[in-house]
C-alpha cells in the first residue's frame, strides 16, 4: 500500500523571508532567525515542507526566470525543503511580458501549486496545513482543502476579505511549537 504523507505547505516572502516587496536578487533576501529550525522540526516530525510562492516579478519583467531559479537555490541550501513551487505569471493587464502574462491555475488563491506538490510528493492534504501571511495563501489552502495558517510576519493581515484562517501565530516558529 502506498504511503502518502502530512505536508506544510509555506508562503516564502513574509513567513520564511522577510517582506521586502518585490525580491528580485539573493541579496535581498533575508531569512528570518527562527525559519530554518522551524522548518527542521516540521521535517523531523514527518511532514513534507513545501514552499508555495507566487512570483510576479518575472510575469512584471522585474527580474528574469533565471534569476529566481538563483534565488530558489540558494533558499534550499539554507532552508530544508522538500520541495518549492513558484507561480512567476501575473494576469493580463498592464505591461507583463510574455509568456508570462496569462491567466494560469497556479498563482494563489488558485490551488495549482498546491496539487502538483501533493502529485510529486504523495501528499495527504486532509493532515495538511498551508501557512501564509496574506489572504490568497489562506484562500489557496481553503480551494485546495487543507488547514489555513495565518502568521503575523510580513504583511501579517487579518485577510481583508470574509475569508477567515483556521488558525493565526505570531510566526512560523510559534506554529510549529504548536503543531507538534
Amino acid at each position: 500500500m502506498e504511503e502518502f504523507f502530512p505536508a506544510i505547505f509555506i508562503d516564502r516572502d513574509g513567513v520564511i523571508c522577510k517582506e521586502k516587496s518585490y525580491i528580485t536578487s539573493i541579496e535581498q533576501i533575508e531569512i528570518y532567525p527562527f525559519a530554518q529550525e522551524a522548518v527542521r522540526r516540521l521535517c523531523d516530525a514527518g511532514f513534507k515542507t513545501i514552499i508555495v510562492t507566487n512570483q510576479s516579478a518575472v510575469g512584471r519583467g522585474m527580474m528574469s526566470e533565471e534569476t529566481l531559479k538563483q534565488i530558489n537555490e540558494y533558499l534550499l541550501k539554507i532552508i530544508p525543503i522538500d520541495g518549492l513551487y513558484y507561480c512567476p505569471h501575473y494576469p493580463p493587464e498592464k505591461e507583463e511580458i510574455l509568456p508570462y502574462r496569462i491567466n494560469c491555475s497556479c498563482r494563489k488563491p488558485k490551488a495549482g501549486m498546491i496539487y502538483t506538490a501533493r502529485d510529486e510528493h504523495k501528499i495527504d492534504l486532509s493532515k495538511s496545513y498551508i501557512v501564509g501571511d496574506r489572504s490568497s495563501d489562506i484562500l489557496a489552502g481553503k480551494n485546495a482543502s487543507v488547514k489555513t495558517v495565518l502568521v503575523r510576519t510580513g504583511y501579517g493581515i487579518t485577510p481583508e476579505t470574509d475569508i477567515n484562517p483556521d488558525y493565526v501565530f505570531n510566526d512560523l516558529m510559534e506554529f510549529t511549537e504548536f503543531i507538534l
